[in-house]
């Protein structure tokens, strides 16, 4: 069966349908770096499954849901624009 996809159809491969692996790729290297945090600053297991839960969760709901329907790297994209070029101005007349 082929499907016939139109030419300003931006198709995007994704993992389980739901999220891009480039932002998969980027959770599980946030979800790796706090995953060595907690472990490193708590000893009781409990504690660190509910402070890595706490920590992580929202993390991946932003990865998920998006913002604004924007991928979560594209986001971050234009913030770090943004906080390079602070002093340029949109004028219009």
């Amino acid at each position: 069966m082929n499907f016939i996809f139109p030419k300003n159809y931006n198709f995007k491969s994704k993992l389980f349908g739901i999220i891009e692996y480039s932002t998969a790729l980027l959770d599980v290297i946030i979800a790796v770096l706090l995953y060595l945090l907690v472990n490193i600053f708590f000893n009781n297991i409990n504690i660190k499954i509910y402070v890595f839960i706490c920590l992580f969760f929202p993390i991946l709901l932003i990865s998920i849901l998006g913002i604004n329907k924007e991928s979560f790297i594209s986001v971050f994209k234009y913030i770090f624009k943004f906080f390079k070029n602070q002093n340029i101005y949109l004028y219009k007349k």
